[in-house]
C-alpha cells in the first residue's frame, strides 16, 4: 500500500513539473503526448514532430505548445459538420473552404 501510495505521489509530482516547465525532455514529451520514447525518436530522424538540438546537438527539446499544436493538427469532422458541407455542396456546388463547417 505504501508503494502505490509513493508511486502516484511520484507521478503527480513529474506531472507537476511537465506543467511548469516550456522546454521539454525526450522522456516529457512521451509523457505530455502518451506516445513511446522510441516512437518520438523515431518521428524526429523522420522530422515529423517539431524539436530542437542542444548547441552540442546530443540533447533533442520540445517546445510545449508546439507539441500541443502538432497533437491537435490533424481534426476529423464531426457528423454534422460533414452533412453541413455535403448541404452546402448539394446547393452551391462548391465545398466549404478548408478549416471545417462553422
Amino acid at each position: 500500500m505504501e508503494n502505490v501510495i509513493l508511486s502516484e505521489l511520484q507521478e503527480i509530482k513529474q506531472l507537476t513539473l511537465l506543467g511548469a516547465k516550456q522546454a521539454l525532455t525526450m522522456s516529457d514529451a512521451a509523457l505530455l503526448t502518451g506516445l513511446s520514447k522510441s516512437h518520438i525518436y523515431k518521428l524526429v530522424c523522420a522530422k515529423q514532430i517539431p524539436y530542437y538540438k542542444s548547441q552540442g546537438g546530443k540533447l533533442t527539446y520540445f517546445d510545449k505548445d508546439e507539441l500541443n499544436k502538432w497533437l491537435l493538427q490533424h481534426r476529423v469532422l464531426t457528423t454534422d459538420e460533414i452533412e453541413q458541407e455535403a448541404t452546402t455542396y448539394v446547393v452551391t456546388g462548391k465545398f466549404p473552404k478548408k478549416g471545417g463547417a462553422k
